[in-house]
Protein backbone atom coordinates (compact mmCIF):
# COMPACT_ATOMS: atom_id res chain seq x y z
CA UNK A 1 0.00 0.00 0.00
CA UNK A 2 1.02 3.62 -0.37
CA UNK A 3 2.94 4.34 2.83
CA UNK A 4 4.37 7.83 3.43
CA UNK A 5 6.95 7.84 6.21
CA UNK A 6 4.89 9.97 8.64
CA UNK A 7 2.04 7.42 8.58
CA UNK A 8 4.15 4.25 8.79
CA UNK A 9 3.87 1.87 11.75
CA UNK A 10 6.47 -0.89 11.80
CA UNK A 11 6.48 -1.97 15.44
CA UNK A 12 5.52 -5.67 15.29
CA UNK A 13 4.01 -5.71 18.79
CA UNK A 14 1.83 -2.70 17.95
CA UNK A 15 0.68 -4.33 14.72
CA UNK A 16 -0.15 -7.56 16.55
CA UNK A 17 -2.18 -5.61 19.11
CA UNK A 18 -4.11 -3.90 16.32
CA UNK A 19 -4.91 -7.22 14.65
CA UNK A 20 -6.06 -8.62 17.99
CA UNK A 21 -8.28 -5.61 18.67
CA UNK A 22 -9.80 -5.52 15.18
CA UNK A 23 -10.30 -9.28 15.01
CA UNK A 24 -12.05 -9.34 11.62
CA UNK A 25 -10.25 -9.03 8.31
CA UNK A 26 -10.32 -9.55 4.55
CA UNK A 27 -8.41 -12.57 3.28
CA UNK A 28 -7.26 -12.06 -0.32
CA UNK A 29 -6.06 -15.21 -2.06
CA UNK A 30 -4.84 -16.01 -5.56
CA UNK A 31 -6.32 -18.92 -7.52
CA UNK A 32 -6.02 -19.98 -11.14
CA UNK A 33 -9.21 -17.99 -11.75
CA UNK A 34 -7.78 -14.80 -10.25
CA UNK A 35 -8.06 -12.92 -6.97
CA UNK A 36 -10.68 -13.81 -4.37
CA UNK A 37 -11.58 -11.97 -1.15
CA UNK A 38 -13.23 -13.50 1.91
CA UNK A 39 -14.17 -11.72 5.14
CA UNK A 40 -13.39 -13.78 8.24
CA UNK A 41 -12.48 -13.47 11.92
CA UNK A 42 -8.81 -14.19 12.54
CA UNK A 43 -6.45 -14.49 15.49
CA UNK A 44 -2.80 -13.56 15.72
CA UNK A 45 -0.47 -16.08 17.34
CA UNK A 46 2.53 -13.90 18.12
CA UNK A 47 4.67 -16.80 19.32
CA UNK A 48 4.38 -18.82 16.09
CA UNK A 49 7.23 -17.71 13.85
CA UNK A 50 9.38 -14.58 13.81
CA UNK A 51 6.49 -12.34 12.74
CA UNK A 52 3.62 -14.40 14.16
CA UNK A 53 0.95 -16.44 12.40
CA UNK A 54 -2.68 -15.69 11.56
CA UNK A 55 -5.18 -18.48 12.21
CA UNK A 56 -8.86 -18.92 11.41
CA UNK A 57 -11.34 -21.06 9.51
CA UNK A 58 -13.72 -20.97 6.57
CA UNK A 59 -16.81 -22.93 5.63
CA UNK A 60 -16.11 -26.24 3.96
CA UNK A 61 -18.57 -25.11 1.31
CA UNK A 62 -16.33 -22.15 0.47
CA UNK A 63 -14.17 -23.21 -2.50
CA UNK A 64 -11.29 -20.98 -1.39
CA UNK A 65 -9.62 -23.73 0.60
CA UNK A 66 -9.29 -25.88 -2.50
CA UNK A 67 -8.59 -23.11 -5.00
CA UNK A 68 -6.12 -20.82 -3.18
CA UNK A 69 -2.55 -21.19 -4.34
CA UNK A 70 0.17 -21.55 -1.72
CA UNK A 71 3.02 -20.92 -4.14
CA UNK A 72 2.29 -17.20 -4.00
CA UNK A 73 1.44 -14.74 -1.24
CA UNK A 74 -1.93 -14.33 0.41
CA UNK A 75 -2.86 -10.91 1.79
CA UNK A 76 -4.91 -10.32 4.94
CA UNK A 77 -6.22 -6.78 5.49
CA UNK A 78 -7.36 -5.38 8.83
CA UNK A 79 -9.07 -1.98 8.92
CA UNK A 80 -9.10 -0.12 12.22
CA UNK A 81 -10.69 3.18 13.30
CA UNK A 82 -11.49 5.37 10.29
CA UNK A 83 -13.64 8.31 9.35
CA UNK A 84 -14.17 11.51 7.39
CA UNK A 85 -12.25 14.59 8.53
CA UNK A 86 -13.91 17.93 7.79
CA UNK A 87 -11.71 21.01 7.25
CA UNK A 88 -14.07 22.84 9.61
CA UNK A 89 -12.17 21.30 12.52
CA UNK A 90 -8.89 22.96 11.50
CA UNK A 91 -7.94 26.32 13.01
CA UNK A 92 -5.98 26.73 9.76
CA UNK A 93 -9.32 27.02 7.91
CA UNK A 94 -10.12 30.21 9.79
CA UNK A 95 -6.60 31.54 9.29
CA UNK A 96 -5.96 30.85 5.60
CA UNK A 97 -8.86 28.88 4.12
CA UNK A 98 -6.28 26.64 2.42
CA UNK A 99 -7.62 23.29 3.59
CA UNK A 100 -9.49 20.32 2.11
CA UNK A 101 -11.30 17.27 3.53
CA UNK A 102 -9.54 13.95 4.09
CA UNK A 103 -10.07 10.51 5.58
CA UNK A 104 -8.18 9.23 8.61
CA UNK A 105 -7.71 5.50 9.14
CA UNK A 106 -5.59 2.72 10.58
CA UNK A 107 -4.82 -0.42 8.60
CA UNK A 108 -2.59 -3.49 8.81
CA UNK A 109 -1.58 -5.62 5.82
CA UNK A 110 -0.30 -9.15 6.44
CA UNK A 111 1.49 -11.19 3.77
CA UNK A 112 2.39 -14.88 3.75
CA UNK A 113 1.71 -18.26 2.16
CA UNK A 114 -1.52 -19.78 3.41
CA UNK A 115 -1.97 -23.35 4.59
CA UNK A 116 -5.39 -25.01 4.93
CA UNK A 117 -5.96 -27.99 7.23
CA UNK A 118 -8.75 -30.42 8.15
CA UNK A 119 -7.34 -32.09 11.28
CA UNK A 120 -10.18 -32.12 13.82
CA UNK A 121 -8.03 -31.56 16.91
CA UNK A 122 -6.24 -28.64 15.33
CA UNK A 123 -9.55 -27.22 14.17
CA UNK A 124 -10.99 -27.56 17.66
CA UNK A 125 -8.05 -25.58 19.02
CA UNK A 126 -8.70 -22.75 16.57
CA UNK A 127 -12.42 -22.67 17.39
CA UNK A 128 -11.71 -22.64 21.12
CA UNK A 129 -9.20 -19.81 20.81
CA UNK A 130 -11.51 -17.70 18.66
CA UNK A 131 -14.39 -18.29 21.05
CA UNK A 132 -12.37 -17.52 24.17
CA UNK A 133 -11.02 -14.32 22.60
CA UNK A 134 -14.42 -12.93 21.70
CA UNK A 135 -16.29 -14.16 24.78
CA UNK A 136 -13.70 -12.66 27.13
CA UNK A 137 -15.12 -9.84 29.22
CA UNK A 138 -18.73 -11.03 29.05
CA UNK A 139 -20.54 -11.51 32.35
CA UNK A 140 -21.34 -15.13 31.43
CA UNK A 141 -18.96 -16.15 28.62
CA UNK A 142 -19.97 -19.04 26.42
CA UNK A 143 -17.39 -21.82 25.98
CA UNK A 144 -17.13 -24.53 23.35
CA UNK A 145 -17.41 -27.07 26.17
CA UNK A 146 -20.92 -25.74 26.92
CA UNK A 147 -22.19 -27.56 23.82
CA UNK A 148 -22.40 -31.40 23.57
CA UNK A 149 -19.11 -32.87 22.34
CA UNK A 150 -20.79 -34.85 19.54
CA UNK A 151 -22.52 -31.68 18.32
CA UNK A 152 -19.20 -29.80 18.20
CA UNK A 153 -17.58 -32.74 16.40
CA UNK A 154 -20.30 -32.56 13.77
CA UNK A 155 -19.92 -28.79 13.38
CA UNK A 156 -16.16 -29.15 12.91
CA UNK A 157 -16.82 -31.29 9.84
CA UNK A 158 -18.34 -28.22 8.20
CA UNK A 159 -15.23 -26.02 8.40
CA UNK A 160 -11.62 -25.99 7.21
CA UNK A 161 -8.87 -24.27 9.17
CA UNK A 162 -6.09 -22.09 7.88
CA UNK A 163 -2.77 -20.76 9.08
CA UNK A 164 -0.90 -17.86 7.52
CA UNK A 165 2.71 -17.65 8.76
CA UNK A 166 3.54 -13.97 8.40
CA UNK A 167 6.35 -13.18 5.97
CA UNK A 168 5.92 -9.40 6.23
CA UNK A 169 3.72 -6.81 7.89
CA UNK A 170 2.74 -3.28 6.92
CA UNK A 171 0.95 -0.83 9.16
CA UNK A 172 -0.46 2.60 8.33
CA UNK A 173 -1.88 5.04 10.86
CA UNK A 174 -3.05 8.11 8.92
CA UNK A 175 -4.06 10.26 11.87
CA UNK A 176 -3.45 13.87 10.78
CA UNK A 177 0.30 13.66 11.49
CA UNK A 178 0.84 15.86 8.43
CA UNK A 179 -1.13 18.71 10.03
CA UNK A 180 0.14 21.27 12.54
CA UNK A 181 -0.49 20.56 16.23
CA UNK A 182 -3.47 22.93 16.43
CA UNK A 183 -5.19 21.20 13.51
CA UNK A 184 -4.56 17.76 15.03
CA UNK A 185 -6.08 18.94 18.30
CA UNK A 186 -9.05 20.32 16.38
CA UNK A 187 -9.59 16.98 14.65
CA UNK A 188 -9.46 15.07 17.95
CA UNK A 189 -11.91 17.49 19.55
CA UNK A 190 -14.24 17.49 16.56
CA UNK A 191 -14.36 13.70 16.43
CA UNK A 192 -14.92 13.58 20.19
CA UNK A 193 -18.02 15.73 19.76
CA UNK A 194 -19.52 13.47 17.08
CA UNK A 195 -21.12 11.28 19.72
CA UNK A 196 -20.46 7.83 18.21
CA UNK A 197 -18.21 5.09 19.51
CA UNK A 198 -16.44 4.87 16.14
CA UNK A 199 -15.66 8.61 16.18
CA UNK A 200 -14.46 8.37 19.78
CA UNK A 201 -12.05 5.56 18.84
CA UNK A 202 -10.71 7.60 15.95
CA UNK A 203 -10.35 10.67 18.17
CA UNK A 204 -8.29 8.65 20.64
CA UNK A 205 -6.06 7.38 17.84
CA UNK A 206 -5.51 10.90 16.51
CA UNK A 207 -4.65 12.17 20.00
CA UNK A 208 -2.28 9.25 20.62
CA UNK A 209 -0.40 9.84 17.37
CA UNK A 210 -0.06 13.51 18.25
CA UNK A 211 1.95 12.45 21.30
CA UNK A 212 4.42 10.25 19.38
Amino acid sequence: MYLPAQFKEDDVAALHRAIDQIGFGTLVTQSDAGLEANHVPMLIDGAAGPNGTLIGHVSRGNPVWRAARNDTETLAIFLGPNGYITPSWYPTKRETGKVVPTWNYASVHVYGRIEFFEDSERLLGVVRRLTDRHEAGRARPWAVSDAPADYIAGMLKGIVGFALPIARLQGKWKMSQNRVAADRAGVAAGLGNEGSEAAAQLAAAVAARGQD
